[in-house]
């Protein structure tokens, strides 16, 4: 079904883009299914947290490897791998960003110490 996007109002004829009968066009409320993925601060603390404690999972601890080691392409293995465990393009480039930025924390609480 093709729907026109105009906020004009029905004219009353019967004929044309705004045909029908005018009425009062009621406010319909935003779906919940809008706002799924967005993340609260408390789920976020307790994620972070959660990470904190229980460390790295061993797949993502494979993929700190690659990272460690390095060479060329090691970021696209790093993909590859992690799209083959997790399934999806997007979730894969997540993961890779979100395990970089884990040994960068890493990192930089190595130097700090020496």
């Amino acid at each position: 079904s093709f729907r026109f996007d105009i906020t004009m109002s029905s004219t009353g004829i019967s004929v044309g883009l705004n045909r029908g009968f005018p009425v009062t066009k009621h406010e319909v409320g935003a779906r919940p299914s809008n706002s799924k993925a967005r993340l609260s601060k408390r789920t976020r603390m307790v994620r972070e947290l959660v990470s904190e404690v229980v460390g790295l999972s061993p797949y993502e601890r494979r993929l700190l490897d690659m990272l460690k080691t390095g060479g060329a392409g090691s970021e696209k293995r790093m993909y590859k791998f992690a799209k083959r465990r997790l399934g999806t393009h997007r979730r894969a480039l997540k993961k890779r960003d979100q395990v970089k930025e884990a040994y960068g924390k890493i990192r930089a609480r190595a130097a700090v110490t020496h």
